[in-house]
């Protein structure tokens, strides 16, 4: 199964950088011996409209033209449910058991993500009910993947 990062904006070089890097290369090598074959990142742009309305309707439409059928989707949203690291690893280890090729996890812009790419969502996620930066965010995420994936291997790394 593939894992893929869709996510508006880019990381800038720098610690931010270096330590989303650092988690997705242990989840990419760790994952590859439980059949995720590759963990992707697909940065798409900012919009530059003026109205925020306008800027999650252009973002949306660009995540949208990425999301395959089939696939599984997790939108990372402040309004999501809050999932232990044990049930993110389980709902992961469902969808790679069930067949679904790939999972995207999108992570929206500074004004978030469109209703219709939340709709689309098979799981709602949120890193608490605090609002984090998408930089952040995406960092967090790339880390419960490495932990996940330590959870499924039996690798007691989701302990520490």
């Amino acid at each position: 199964m593939r894992l893929a990062v869709l996510a508006i904006g880019r990381v800038k070089a720098g610690p931010d950088r270096d330590l989303a890097d650092r988690y997705f290369a242990r989840a990419a090598k760790a994952g590859r011996a439980l059949g995720f074959k590759t963990i992707d990142i697909i940065e798409l742009a900012e919009s530059r409209a003026q109205r925020a309305s306008d800027r999650i309707f252009e973002e949306g439409a660009a995540i949208a033209k990425h999301l395959t059928a089939g696939a599984a989707v997790v939108a990372l949203d402040e309004t999501g449910s809050a999932l232990t690291s044990e049930a993110f690893a389980a709902r992961l280890g469902t969808w790679r058991d069930s067949g679904r090729d790939t999972v995207y996890f999108v992570v929206g812009g500074a004004d978030g993500l469109s209703p219709e790419i939340t709709r689309r969502a098979d799981l709602t996620l949120a890193f608490g009910k605090l609002t984090w930066p998408h930089q952040l965010v995406r960092i967090m995420l790339l880390e419960q993947l490495y932990r996940a994936v330590t959870i499924l291997s039996g690798h007691p790394y989701h302990r520490a």
